[in-house]
């Protein structure tokens, strides 16, 4: 399949995880994208997966780093993204970080943190990104919400406000703008192998600590896929955002897609 071939692409939170799966698959799919995200480090894995998976990748990808919890980053950032591609179709909100830890010993620099890269910084993104989108060829967005914005999640309420707010701004905006031609869409990743949900530490924008030294891991004897296989890779995802993102999803709009291996039925 070909469906972005000719179609541009900004892709943030690119340097790790789904974000970077994202990348991978719209290049594969002849995209000319721009992928975004604050770790320079993260953002050469990204160049260099991409030239191993297809020579001609590299031409059609150009990496910027942006901090999406900085208005000015994101703005320079996005106006910097729409004139190297010509122009905008899709954008993928995939940048986000996740803090653990029990609510009663949250700091609300920590809770507020959250937010800022996974709620604010999302907004800002779409906000710059909504003039260029609207001479856009069937001009689409796909923001990143989660299982937890609907299902609880222990030791995870900064995370779950964050990917409810997600949630909910994009039933917004796509109403907002459904008479203008501009699609929002969100989906909701859960059992997905990732920097983020393995607590690896720190990797960009799609990364974050563990849980609790304490934690009770009673309180996730549901949330585990009834799937065979386990947890997958985050290339299961990028498979439906790239959809959404394409004229494959041309009737999607204002909705969200679970992608979690039946852990919530």
């Amino acid at each position: 399949m070909m469906r972005f071939e000719g179609r541009r692409v900004l892709v943030t939170g690119a340097g790790s995880g789904i974000g970077q799966a994202c990348v991978l698959r719209m290049l594969a799919e002849g995209g000319q994208v721009v992928g975004a995200d604050v770790s320079p480090e993260g953002l050469a894995h990204t160049e260099k997966r991409a030239a191993e998976q297809d020579a001609s990748g590299p031409g059609r990808l150009t990496t910027l780093e942006v901090d999406v919890a900085d208005e000015g980053s994101v703005v320079a950032g996005v106006r910097s993204a729409v004139a190297t591609l010509g122009g905008l179709d899709a954008v993928v909100n995939a940048a986000g970080i996740l803090r653990s830890s029990h609510t009663h010993e949250t700091s609300l620099a920590d809770f507020e943190r959250v937010l800022r890269v996974n709620l604010v910084g999302t907004f800002l993104v779409i906000r710059e990104a909504i003039p260029a989108l609207l001479d856009g060829t069937e001009p689409a967005v796909v923001n990143f919400s989660s299982t937890s914005a609907a299902f609880a999640h222990p030791y995870m309420a900064a995370y779950s406000a964050s990917k409810g707010g997600i949630q909910a701004m994009t039933h917004a905006l796509a109403s907002e703008y459904a008479k203008r031609g501009v699609r929002f869409t969100s989906v909701q990743p859960g059992s997905i192998s990732s920097g983020m949900t393995e607590g690896l530490g720190e990797s960009g924008q799609n990364a974050g600590p563990g849980l609790p030294d304490d934690a009770d891991f009673d309180l996730f004897s549901g949330l585990l896929p009834k799937l065979p296989g386990g947890f997958v890779g985050p290339e299961k995802v990028a498979g439906v955002v790239a959809m959404l993102a394409s004229a494959d999803g041309s009737f999607i709009t204002g909705t969200e897609i679970r992608i979690d291996g039946g852990t919530h039925f």
